[in-house]
């Protein structure tokens, strides 16, 4: 069911679902408001919309099926295919985590699916995240908070591209973030770069590891006293906020064996041999807060020109008539 209110008019209602800018989607989920964030394009919305009514746990009885359900599901969310794993597991966290990611059991498969899927024995949880090519798999413990750690933090792909879009997500995310600041994020150099950090956050999931270029987002990384003349590849701990550390000695990658590097970055923050450092300017959660209100503010600014426009042309037309005033 698809509704429409003017808030305007039925103040009221928008206040009582704390509704203070225009558009606003909302969708009720069993009666439960949830404010809409998602893509405004018509067909990413339709297929994110699809998502919200979709089962929260989808059950998948052939090769087929699951090919289907893979397929469908798009690359918009990371899904999670439960193979041989008990439902009751999922249940819990398909309803959980709906909003951001699609949950599936599998109760029939083949073992041609189990090495296109990269897992060898079930039960086991295989996270995929088409958008970025990546796939993981969790073969338990699936008691207590293994399994539910496991999800939370496959919801990010293993290497996260850092922008506005991106920024949103590690809001809901409490690890801290090893970010990688590269000149140029899209050039061969760091695609190669990426790779390893592929493999040492794999090998770290405490931690989520970024990565973002002066050439793509200036304006972020000169919180980090980066700019285009800094000295790049630089590698540094923030904590999403207001605070990163950088590591005594490792403040930047050199040429060379990079792994072995990161590996020595990621030795001496455990063992906290860092500086810590306050970003300059706003946190940039604050500053992705603020982002919310920045159409309101371009749009308040054209008011303002328009309203100028306007005066200096009712002016002039006025001015013509008071000079025939002053001479009479």
């Amino acid at each position: 069911m698809v509704a429409k209110v003017n808030a305007d008019k039925y103040r009221k209602l928008g206040s009582k679902y704390g509704v203070d800018g225009f558009p606003t989607l909302m969708l009720f989920i069993h009666g439960v408001p949830i404010e809409y964030t998602g893509s405004r394009k018509a067909d990413l919305l339709v297929r994110n919309l699809k998502k919200f009514v979709a089962p929260d746990v989808s059950i998948l009885e052939s090769d087929s099926a699951i090919k289907s359900f893979v397929e469908n599901a798009g690359t918009s969310f990371p899904m999670f295919i439960g193979f041989g794993v008990n439902e009751s597991l999922i249940t819990e966290y398909g309803g959980k985590y709906k909003k951001r990611a699609w949950f599936a059991i599998a109760q029939d498969f083949s073992e041609e699916l189990m090495m296109a899927y990269g897992f060898d024995k079930a039960p086991a949880l295989v996270a995929l995240h088409p958008k970025y090519n990546e796939q993981s798999v969790f073969y338990g413990p699936f008691e207590g908070r293994f399994l539910e750690d496991f999800i939370r933090q496959s919801l990010l792909p293993l290497t996260v591209p850092i922008n506005t879009e991106t920024l949103k997500l590690l809001d809901d995310d409490d690890r801290k973030v090893v970010l990688a600041i590269l000149e140029d994020d899209s050039d061969e150099n760091s695609a190669q770069l990426v790779t390893v950090l592929r493999s040492a956050a794999n090998a770290n999931r405490d931690l989520v590891f970024g990565y973002v270029g002066v050439k793509q987002w200036e304006e972020f990384v000169e919180t980090f006293d980066v700019s285009k003349s800094s000295q790049l590849p630089k590698l540094l701990v923030w904590d999403r906020n207001e605070e990163y550390e950088q590591v005594d000695g490792s403040e930047r990658l050199e040429e060379g064996d990079q792994a072995s590097q990161i590996s020595q970055f990621l030795e001496g923050y455990r063992a906290g041999r860092t500086t810590k450092k306050k970003v300059s300017g706003p946190s940039f959660m604050g500053f992705m807060h603020s982002l919310v209100s920045m159409n309101s503010l371009y749009i308040l600014m054209f008011v303002v020109a328009l309203l100028g426009v306007m005066l200096y042309f009712s002016g002039q037309d006025d001015t013509p008539q008071l000079r025939r005033i002053h001479d009479e």
